[in-house]
């Protein structure tokens, strides 16, 4: 089984290698067919020069030199121009020549190509009018010139243009859907503020009326249903600033506020442990703000689910990668486990976290322990693609627009 799994991944891993090394792979190609069409022809004795007998080792270097050149053709292409009218005059091999007038058109490394197809033309007709096997027709030799060498320049600027089409298609899209984005959290943004803001601030009066009441146990609750509220309303504001500003939260939500889920979790009797290692300077805000929400999920699912548990929540980092994982023992039941009914199930909460760690090339691992609790880990590179250093601005990040 594990072999066929490997074996039905390894046209994506091709595949992958293919795209990252395109421009390599073409190139390798491309020396490799004409090494096949000059050295053989050498090898043979059917090239000649212009300048009488050469011998076979110095065609082969010039030929080899050639090839070397044209892996630099997308930097300079002028080298490949020299290399190849030596090679032609030398050898009487004009295929390299070809390449070369695409090359100097297609990555657009020659300005006037029309003027340097001109003595490429020339040197072509020269080399196909004393080549032995061809007529002796100039005007065949001339038609036969443009043919090879005018012809791949032309077509290299046509595949120039194709590319910058194309460029510039993506470019257009790409801003296209970052406008729509912008326009579809403006709009959320809206609506959050005109709903949910307006219920939570609704039930912070409301629990503030409620220290009215003598019964010091309701004032407590109440304070207690206020403070959250306050907090949530905290948190609301901020993520409307990120929905707006494609910034990260700045709330009290990273790694430092981790300690406060695990006291207000042992307020609420869940017997918890904390073991937090994680550097206070340097580590990145969308990181510290993920360790906080997996912490805050896996606390939340423990009182649920297994409200007599006793709970082990670790956050460290280690060889670049941070690990937070929230880990329950099977726990024994009570007159709270009717909260697993009572309580919605939506399943979100762990979907989301999926989406938030996967979006920092992060990991999320969740299932059964051996002994029948429950583990929620998470590990997150430090060097997370998009996460950015504490107190950097979305400006130095992702040039965010300003509210």
């Amino acid at each position: 089984m594990r072999t066929t799994l490997i074996l039905a991944g390894v046209p994506s891993i091709v595949a992958e290698f293919t795209t990252s090394h395109r421009r390599r792979i073409a190139d390798a190609l491309l020396a490799t067919a004409i090494l096949s069409f000059t050295v053989p022809t050498t090898l043979l004795g059917l090239s000649f020069s212009l300048w009488g007998p050469i011998p076979d080792w110095i065609e082969i270097v010039i030929e080899v030199i050639t090839v070397g050149t044209l892996l630099i053709r997308r930097r300079t292409a002028l080298p490949m121009i020299i290399a190849s009218v030596l090679c032609a005059v030398l050898t009487g091999q004009i295929v390299p020549m070809a390449f070369a007038a695409y090359s100097m058109t297609a990555e657009n490394k020659v300005r006037h190509w029309q003027l340097m197809s001109v003595p490429l033309i020339a040197a072509a007709a020269a080399i196909d009018y004393v080549d032995p096997r061809t007529d002796d027709l100039l005007y065949l030799c001339l038609v036969r010139a443009l043919t090879l060498i005018y012809l791949p320049a032309l077509v290299g600027t046509w595949v120039r243009g194709y590319r910058g089409m194309i460029l510039e298609l993506r470019s257009g899209m790409r801003e296209r859907e970052q406008q729509a984005a912008r326009r579809e959290r403006r709009k959320i943004a809206r609506e959050m503020h005109d709903t949910v803001t307006h219920a939570v601030t609704v039930m912070v009066l409301n629990a503030g009326m409620l220290h009215e009441a003598t019964d010091s146990e309701v004032d407590r609750l109440a304070a207690t249903i206020e403070d959250k509220g306050v907090e949530a309303l905290g948190e609301l504001r901020e993520l409307l600033t990120v929905l707006r500003r494609e910034d990260a939260p700045r709330t009290e939500t990273g790694p430092r506020a981790v300690s406060r889920l695990v006291e207000e979790a042992a307020a609420t009797g869940t017997r918890v442990t904390l073991h937090y290692d994680l550097p206070d300077i340097g580590l990145p805000t969308q990181v510290g703000h993920a360790c906080y929400r997996v912490v805050q999920e896996g606390l939340s699912n423990v009182s649920k689910h297994a409200p007599r548990s006793r709970v082990r929540v670790v956050c460290e980092a280690h060889d670049g990668v941070v690990t937070v994982s929230v880990v329950n023992d099977r726990g024994g039941g009570g007159p709270r486990m009717s909260l697993q009914r009572l309580l919605p199930h939506s399943g979100f909460g762990l979907a989301g976290l999926v989406e938030r760690i996967t979006l920092l090339n992060g990991q999320l691992e969740r299932g059964p322990t051996p002994d029948g609790g429950f583990m929620l880990t998470a590990r997150i590179p430090l060097n997370s693609g998009g996460a950015r250093p504490s107190g950097a601005s979305a400006d130095e990040v992702a040039g965010g627009e300003r509210p």
